[in-house]
């Protein structure tokens, strides 16, 4: 009998799934649309059962329909989901709020000034080898401790997305190796929960079980099988986050491999052989075993261009949505024409605050330089350059640490925007690749699902049915008139940050 793997995704405004076989061919694949909530400034949240849960029901029978196979047939599962969220479940894993949501959500400022002072600067520094910011679980736990205790006391088990996920398959609690870290510093390096450390801000019976990535940590339930249409007694994997998944789809492997996911926000995950400390970006052990991550995110990337398809370019959306041409396709219609640096525009994407690598959830989008002759093209097209002159920055970095970029690989919704990466690789020089399955993280979940069965022997064996795509080589001489501009965007945070904060 032919064996399939499913992974399915969450995502900030979309979750998607996919089936593949023996070979890691997609054989079914499924996307269901959602909205993200944002009710206060700097909240932004997701309803668990409804959307993360729901979605995986959906996709679930979706895939088994379109593919006309038998649940049975279904060899393993694996998900995943927004990284660093914050869900308090009750006893039979039934939310209590809605899920507040990963480092976009910087509702905790002062349960994160709290810690930095109990905890003073060099302990801070030991425990993150960085300072607090918004990925970090533990603030968040605090935020409802302190502004909604009667669902603090009630809390059975404190989740990130995957976690709830699995437990909602399995009945088990589990979170992996690669995401313990947004939930510091309740882990240990090892795995294994810290109760002193947790003690501060949850008892430790209220966290999940460390796992390997892959590790097959239960089955599919009775009441899980009828939800989902899966077959009762599925193995299902830890899962993972959806960047960590999204790597492994494009072939992030070995280290000086690097992927450049361009979603709702910007995240880049390198594969490093040494772990690398540096206070503006994040360190992890990677989910291949014997490496670690060298990680960074931006705060908006799609959600910034979904704001100026619907602030600005609204005739396009409703062009779109009478049945014409799809709205991005259409915002990109004359950018060409403008030249690198939009005619002396500059815009700073702060438009959530920012994470890395200046983590301040307090910064706010500045658009500089108008004069009347700009166009809302002008304003769109400095604003995906925005985009690029942040990944230059979390790119220098990596130069600083003479971390070899042996291969960068493009991915997520952003990556089908071929301008939008031609800017990108002219800002950092550097040449971009895609895969050729842009499936993403729900591809990368299949494969995972597959390595745990034995169905693979290791990671290194997928490099036989991961291929690289297209390639954009950067234009050498647009990089370097790019770099007057780059100069500015990065004093303008600087010279705007105290003006920023007063507002």
């Amino acid at each position: 009998m032919t064996k399939y793997f499913l992974g399915i995704d969450v995502g900030t405004y979309e979750s998607k799934g996919a089936l593949i076989d023996e070979n890691c061919r997609i054989i079914a694949d499924h996307a269901v649309k959602h909205e993200l909530e944002n009710p206060k400034p700097n909240h932004f949240e997701h309803d668990a059962e409804r959307v993360w849960w729901g979605d995986l029901c959906q996709i679930s029978q979706a895939l088994i329909k379109k593919a006309g196979i038998k649940n049975s047939e279904v060899a393993c599962v694996g998900s995943s989901a927004l990284g660093a969220d914050c869900l308090p479940v009750d006893e039979n894993c039934r939310p209590l709020r809605k899920a507040i949501l990963y480092g976009i959500d910087s509702r905790a400022e002062k349960e994160m000034a709290y810690l930095a002072n109990y905890y003073g600067p060099e302990k801070v520094n030991q425990i993150y080898g960085r300072p607090l910011c918004s990925s970090d679980v533990a603030p968040k736990i605090l935020w409802i401790k302190n502004n909604e205790p009667g669902i603090y006391k009630r809390t059975a088990k404190f989740l990130t997305s995957t976690s709830y996920l699995t437990a909602k398959l399995t009945g088990n609690y589990v979170i992996d190796k690669f995401l313990i870290n947004t939930f510091a510093p309740a882990y240990r390096l090892d795995g294994s929960i810290d109760e002193k450390a947790c003690s501060l801000f949850c008892r430790p019976d209220q966290l999940a079980n460390c796992r390997r990535t892959t590790d097959i940590v239960g089955e599919v339930t009775v009441k899980a099988a009828e939800e989902t249409g899966l077959a009762e007694g599925t193995p299902v994997i830890t899962g993972t986050d959806d960047s960590g998944a999204e790597a492994i789809s494009t072939g992030i492997f070995q280290p000086g491999d690097m992927m450049l996911q361009i979603g709702s926000s910007c995240y880049l995950i390198y594969c490093s052989d040494r772990l690398v400390l540096d206070d503006r970006i994040w360190h992890d052990e990677f989910i291949i075993p014997g490496t670690f991550s060298v990680s960074a995110g931006t705060n908006t990337a799609g959600t910034m261009t979904r704001w100026y398809r619907d602030t600005l370019y609204f005739d396009a959306l409703s062009q779109q949505e009478q049945g014409g041409r799809n709205a991005y396709e259409a915002m990109l219609d004359g950018l060409d024409k403008i030249p690198a640096g939009s005619d002396g525009l500059i815009t700073l994407p702060y438009f959530a605050g920012e994470r890395t690598p200046i983590n301040d959830p307090n910064a706010s989008g500045v658009i500089f330089g108008l004069k009347l002759a700009h166009t809302r093209d002008h304003l769109y097209k400095s604003a995906l350059e925005g985009v690029g002159f942040g990944i230059s920055q979390l790119l220098d970095i990596m130069k600083e640490h003479q971390l070899p970029l042996k291969k960068i690989m493009a991915v997520g919704g952003g990556a089908k925007n071929m301008p939008w990466l031609h800017i990108i690789a002219n800002i950092t020089g550097e040449t971009l690749n895609c895969a050729s399955v842009t499936m993403g993280a729900a591809f990368g979940d299949a494969l995972m699902a597959a390595l745990a069965t034995g169905q693979y022997h290791s990671f290194a064996d997928f490099n036989e049915v991961i291929k690289p795509g297209q390639v954009i080589e950067p234009n050498m001489k647009t990089h370097l008139s790019y770099q007057p501009y780059r100069k500015i965007f990065d004093q303008l945070y600087l010279e705007t940050k105290e003006m920023m904060h007063l507002l």
